[in-house]
């Protein structure tokens, strides 16, 4: 039985609509600007000459030529991007009981969820690379180049950390949060389920139809054991071991088995 999120009488004087413009700000200051540049840049991608298949996406750029600067960059970007998070956390405070019970977070039992992540990441993390390279065999899917940046002392470091705010992001804000909310709103189980699913892979759109795809399933089977748990830890873990894995061992796999990445690599 699905039983998360659980909607609490909203405070006095906050009304349904002014709920409703929280959560359009909040998405409008991370993941729901992501969606609409994502939309944007599929449109670009697949009006251009040259085949969604053999066209690029890069994560984790370099952001200067002068290694320090570079690393200043990389930490405040990824620093800065976890601001909505703090965010969330404060508009849910007075209303959560204990006070950011609405948002999953428990530290009651972080090895369980550790190994419950750990599991997850394998169960996701494998089919979804089967369907990436089935996206990228049938033309439905850009070439992901997961980093591009050189080897340094603080690479792995900061690729870490981009792992890190990837999961903390995303499972606090698209699932959490806007579970806990539009639960406020009165929405049913299966509209808050598949609106965030449908959120998630939009916001992954960039990256081709295979990337929608995959990450609207991933939205719906982290959001169900999201409403069947009520945690949000074992989801946070889950994403980062399966976005470290891809940043840190894309190096190696690239000169390992070059046969499936690329010719640019």
């Amino acid at each position: 039985m699905l039983a998360h999120p659980v909607a609490e009488p909203l405070p006095s004087g906050v009304s349904t609509g002014r709920i409703r413009a929280e959560i359009l700000i909040v998405l409008g200051l991370s993941l729901g600007a992501s969606a609409v540049y994502s939309l944007v840049q599929i449109l670009d991608l697949l009006t251009r000459s040259t085949p969604l298949s053999n066209q690029t996406a890069q994560l984790n750029t370099s952001l200067d030529s002068r290694e320090l600067f570079d690393f200043v960059y990389q930490v405040l970007e990824n620093g800065f991007d976890i601001v909505p998070v703090a965010l969330v956390a404060y508009l849910l405070w007075k209303t959560a009981r204990p006070h950011l019970g609405r948002l999953g977070v428990d530290f009651s039992n972080v090895g369980r969820d550790a190994l419950w992540g750990a599991g997850l990441a394998l169960a996701i993390g494998i089919p979804g690379l089967a369907l990436y390279f089935a996206g990228r065999a049938i033309g439905i899917t850009v070439d992901v180049v997961p980093t591009n940046l050189a080897a340094h002392w603080w690479t792995v470091p900061v690729l870490l950390f981009s792992a890190l705010r990837s999961g903390v992001t995303e499972e606090v804000i698209v699932v959490a949060y806007l579970f806990a909310r539009l639960k406020d709103l009165k929405w049913g189980v299966w509209p808050i389920l598949l609106s965030a699913a449908l959120l998630r892979g939009t916001y992954h759109l960039y990256q081709g139809f295979g990337a929608f795809i995959g990450n609207a399933v991933m939205g719906i089977v982290f959001g169900w054991l999201y409403m069947r748990f009520g945690r949000i830890l074992p989801l946070v873990i889950a994403h980062f071991f399966m976005d470290a894995a891809v940043f840190v061992g894309y190096p190696w796999a690239a000169a390992a088995f070059p046969q499936f990445f690329g010719a640019t690599h």
